[in-house]
């Protein structure tokens, strides 16, 4: 199992140190890792720029309060959690989840067949996360799509080690067969 060290995760950001960073550097840094969490997290695409400024106004205003001992994105992710948890609930409450029916742009040097592709796999994948338990959800999204290692994880959702570890392993076995039943039927599940 890869296990990335702090340094590898700054290397994938050339010149950000996240302690003595500008807003704006930091901002520019994690948008994309804050807007892929909050949408992971379930927070509907239309609400998608509101949460991300949210989050930022948390960091703007408790950048301060960063000791230093998490990495930065463990202490963001908390507050991504958090306003993703935020927007759910006042959109249940408002009872209006009205989905934008646009698809978020693909590169242009894919040809048709291509980016039909990719729209299907990550409809895939966006159902398939949708349906996980929450705990097994976070676990997944942080390790296999943003890439954080289980410690990072476990530490940004206050759970024990132990219960990251087996929350990703039932996330995966839950993927290999959902993938397993897509293959036999062809179609997305």
């Amino acid at each position: 199992m890869r296990t990335p060290s702090l340094d590898a995760e700054k290397a994938t950001r050339p010149g950000v140190d996240d302690r003595r960073a500008s807003f704006d550097e930091l901002y520019a840094a994690h948008l994309p890792f804050v807007w892929r969490c909050l949408r992971g997290l379930g927070v509907p695409r239309s609400a998608l720029d509101d949460a991300a400024q949210d989050v930022f106004l948390v960091v703007y205003r408790r950048r301060g309060d960063f000791a230093g001992e998490s990495s930065f994105r463990t202490w963001l992710f908390g507050i991504v959690r958090r306003v993703a948890f935020n927007q759910r609930r006042s959109a249940s409450r408002k009872r209006t989840q009205a989905e934008d029916l646009s698809v978020d742009p693909l590169p242009t040097a894919l040809s048709p067949l291509e980016q039909a592709q990719n729209v299907e796999a990550a409809g895939f994948v966006q159902e398939f996360v949708k349906r996980l338990p929450k705990g097994q959800r976070e676990v997944f999204i942080l390790v296999m799509l943003e890439e954080m290692t289980i410690p990072e994880v476990a530490e940004a959702l206050e759970i024990r080690l132990n219960t990251a570890y087996t929350w990703l392993r039932r996330a995966r076995a839950r993927f290999r067969d959902a993938m397993a039943r897509r293959a036999e039927t062809g179609a997305p599940r």
